[in-house]
């Protein structure tokens, strides 16, 4: 079992600055016009080679409604015809990519995000699950991990029930807060009634995980009623939960400056917020995983944290980190072995370029050797709070110390302040550090003296 979690208020003061999620490394703030498609298909056709697994993640970016705090890649309308239109695009991007890969490829996981998934008829999520099932081999027994992100609003009992059929065993559920001031403020009605409709469904239609996302710093929050929106929460018995800090970056997300910043709460209630988080779910029994995310001890994710299995990829935390990543969709990334690359985060560039026959890469990187040398560290220390260095000096055949000699007088600094715990054998960070462990990446990220931090959100 992993040392439990410390809360340390000097400590976060010293070392909450602002740092990248790393779903990768390199960042996506890395990627260059130099990467298109070209690279993808060489990417591809090594990948066919190999007959690695795959991961497929297909982004829907609509939704019927706006919330004032959201960054994601979407587009609100209320015309649910627009959706046809995208269907076709993607379908063509399905099409040019599965031939570019072999049917022994198995598709581990599967995951749709948005935008809003639901935001689909049950004719066209049956038609696009349809169309990745002629041309990618999903697996038929239930064992794949495919999951689908949720809004409470958009889906009842029958949609939970189709989405069961269509092969989905994970949901993650949006809630973000319960109160309905704060829901007021940014714009996302949503009663407790309506996610426990969903969550029931979930269960009895045997969906194997629950996941729920709650965000704290929002507009007119109190640790108070945060503390009593993570009670409701937690009575729902989620297998896992995404407690994300909200980043207030309107000169970055147009919808968030209908957001009034004389009403976000005071960095001393955020901080109270997230420690009455870590309070309430290590009582409820839940394992702190790391950036922003709990399972129960059962989960698949808490299991392999122990078994130093878990991976970290542009899906999040994942078991499935050895499969090659295909994105499909607007503004979607892949992980093709050390390829990364990005569709156009643009709808109708993305929609004209297949209109066209052509596929949408806009933009991406090739990691060098010292790329995936730090990529293996900081993945790491995001999954296992710690890296062995002998792993590190036989898979790269450096001499650790050596290669980052650098950065040391850092680390020791680190180790002093009681972040983590160095010597000649591994860098541990401890428990007092476990909510910092973005700070202590940063020491090993390359690039990031080079980017805006004014980008970036704080690390907790």
């Amino acid at each position: 079992m992993l040392d439990a979690i410390r809360w340390d208020t000097d400590l976060i003061h010293r070392y909450h600055l602002a740092g990248p999620r790393y779903t990768s490394y390199p960042t996506a703030a890395q990627f260059t016009s130099q990467v298109g498609t070209f690279d993808l298909l060489h990417a591809l056709r090594d990948s066919r080679r190999a007959v690695r697994p795959l991961s497929l993640y297909v982004h829907v970016p609509f939704c019927a409604n706006i919330c004032y705090y959201c960054a994601c890649n979407k587009v609100i309308t209320k015309d649910r015809g627009r959706a046809q239109a995208y269907l076709q695009r993607l379908e063509q991007e399905i099409q040019l990519l599965g031939c570019h890969l072999d049917p022994g490829q198995q598709v581990e996981q599967l995951h749709l995000g948005g935008g809003t998934p639901t935001f689909l008829s049950h004719d066209e999520l049956r038609q696009l699950m349809a169309q990745l099932r002629q041309h990618f081999t999903l697996l038929d027994d239930d064992s794949g991990d495919y999951g689908i992100e949720i809004d409470p609003r958009e889906a009842d009992w029958a949609t939970m029930g189709l989405l069961r059929e269509l092969g989905f065993n994970r949901v993650s559920i949006g809630v973000q807060d319960l109160n309905p001031e704060v829901q007021r403020a940014v714009n996302r009605l949503q009663s407790l009634e309506e996610t426990r409709a969903v969550v029931d469904a979930a269960r009895t239609l045997q969906f194997r995980s629950i996941n729920i996302d709650l965000i704290y710093g929002l507009p007119k929050q109190t640790p108070e009623h945060f503390a009593r929106t993570l009670d409701e929460v937690i009575s729902l018995q989620p297998d896992r939960l995404a407690v994300f800090n909200y980043a207030h970056l309107p000169e970055r997300f147009m919808p968030q400056r209908r957001i009034n910043s004389d009403e976000l709460p005071a960095p001393a209630d955020k901080l109270s917020m997230l420690q009455n988080t870590l309070e309430q779910l290590t009582v409820a029994g839940y394992n702190y995983i790391g950036l922003d995310h709990f399972a129960l001890p059962d989960d698949e994710l808490a299991i392999a944290q122990e078994e130093s299995t878990l991976q970290r990829n542009f899906q999040g935390y994942t078991t499935h980190g050895h499969c090659d990543l295909i994105g499909l969709g607007v503004s979607a990334i892949s992980q093709i072995g050390d390829l990364y690359c990005q569709n156009s985060s643009d709808l109708n560039h993305y929609q004209s370029a297949l209109a066209g026959t052509q596929l949408a890469t806009s933009r991406g990187l090739l990691c060098t050797t010292d790329d995936r040398l730090r990529r293996a560290v900081i993945q790491q220390l995001i999954c296992q709070f710690g890296v062995e260095f002998k792993t590190i000096e036989q898979a790269f055949n450096i001499d650790f110390r050596g290669y980052f000699a650098s950065v040391w007088p850092r680390l020791q600094m680190m180790a002093d302040d009681g972040l983590i715990e160095l010597n000649a054998e591994r860098l541990r960070v401890l428990p007092a550090g476990r909510l910092l462990v973005r700070s202590v990446c940063g020491v090993f990220n390359a690039y990031l003296d080079q980017q805006d931090r004014q980008r970036l959100s704080p690390v907790i």
